[in-house]
């Protein structure tokens, strides 16, 4: 059964699953929709599209950025991480956007892995809805923890979660913090202060 995630809280990964190697990160929003009616609908009611940009930090136990994984470099340079693409509305259910670690292949240094989202086109979280992050074992696809965004606001991004090593195995806080910027690289300096 899946953990609904509330902000600040944290679970043991390996815990929940003892064989876990191959973890799916899942973030998905909606456009807010507009209010109008069908009139409002022929006169540009109706939802907008959002472009969030999904990303992941790689982070040393210094607080040293090792890498990062979003819409212009799909790669980890050790292949361990693997992002799904862009999507540029946040339309359809479930995920908009998937991030895949190996949590075998993640290099021994790697301390954390900062989830972000991001809007690049600087639209504002007042914008979107239903948004969230999920963790799923990718051998199983079940789904072990979600974290749904409950807050809105002006800012154009989020530092969602760090999924964090402890002992031989990993665990993940929802952090749900507010940032502004239009790339991973904007969130680095937010992120690092949480962790």
């Amino acid at each position: 059964m899946s953990v609904s995630l509330s902000k600040g809280q944290k679970v043991s990964l390996s815990k929940e699953v003892p064989s876990l190697t191959r973890l799916h990160i899942g973030l998905g929003w909606d456009p807010v929709k507009k209010k109008g009616g069908f009139l409002g609908g022929l006169l540009g009611g109706g939802s907008d599209s959002i472009d969030l940009d999904a990303s992941v930090i790689l982070v040393d136990a210094s607080k040293r950025v090792l890498d990062n994984v979003w819409f212009q470099q799909l790669k980890s340079r050790d292949g361990s991480i693997t992002h799904s693409g862009d999507n540029l509305t946040g339309d359809g259910d479930g995920d908009d956007e998937v991030i895949r670690v190996d949590l075998t292949r993640v290099p021994a240094e790697v301390a954390h892995l900062i989830v972000t989202v991001n809007s690049f086109r600087g639209q504002t979280f007042d914008e979107v809805d239903n948004s969230f992050c999920r963790l799923v074992d990718e051998s199983t696809k079940r789904e072990i923890c979600k974290y749904e965004l409950r807050e809105k606001g002006r800012n154009s991004g989020f530092v969602m979660a760090a999924i964090s090593r402890e002992g031989n195995g990993w665990s993940v806080k929802a952090l749900g913090a507010p940032a502004n910027g239009r790339t991973v690289h904007d969130l680095v300096a937010p992120a690092l202060g949480l962790i």
